[in-house]
């Protein structure tokens, strides 16, 4: 009998192998200043893709973190507490899936711990690593509430995220002024109507 061999498992630095190289990169960033009609060796724009290229490894550094891994120590002493924890007004820079535009507004999540709580830095550090890589922002939403969820095994998940697209106010429609607003809930906010009311007249505070 013949046995399938298993699919190998791609680890981090097998995925990262697989990038295009810097120069690679640099070398996109002048086609598409010539493609916009300029010239990318003229003085003003010589070291533009350098500029560009440092910029995407900051705006999309969420590709190379863990949310897990930030979730990962916990604590079981609450002494009792079983309300909810709710952190208002986290920064989201991010950038849409469609034209790679960013967007731009904050979050608000709130869990009921279950036996263990987060550090509350943790899960402002979640919202970041999540929302610097490409998506939409439905995807965002789900991303942070499904992390939290996997690894804390609260009572309940709520997350509200209100931001302003990039690729509506500057191009397209051009409404300026327009915010877009998700949430997604779990557990008790879902199942529990005054909670769920509670935690978004904490989140508009």
């Amino acid at each position: 009998m013949s046995l399938t061999p298993a699919k190998p498992v791609l680890v981090a630095n097998e995925e990262a192998s697989k990038r295009p190289s810097r120069e690679q990169a640099l070398e996109a960033v002048r086609t598409l200043i010539a493609w916009a009609g300029d010239d990318p060796g003229r003085p003003g724009l010589i070291d533009t893709p350098k500029r560009v290229v440092d910029a995407y490894g900051e705006w999309f550094d969420g590709y190379d973190a863990d949310a897990g891994k930030e979730l990962s120590r916990t604590f079981e002493d609450v002494t009792g507490y079983d309300d909810m924890v709710v952190l208002r007004d986290i920064e989201v820079e991010s950038h849409c899936e469609h034209h790679m535009a960013p967007f731009l507004g904050k979050a608000y999540v709130a869990y009921l711990p279950g036996e263990k709580v987060v550090g509350i830095s943790k899960l402002a550090r979640v919202v970041e690593i999540f929302a610097r890589r490409l998506q939409n922002q439905e995807t965002l939403t789900n991303d942070i509430i499904e992390a939290i969820e996997s690894h804390l095994q609260p009572r309940g998940v709520a997350v509200l995220v209100d931001a302003e697209h990039q690729c509506m106010t500057t191009r397209g429609v051009h409404h300026r002024h327009v915010s877009t607003v998700t949430t997604r809930f779990t557990g008790a906010f879902k199942d529990d109507p005054a909670l769920m009311d509670r935690f978004l007249k904490l989140a508009r505070g």
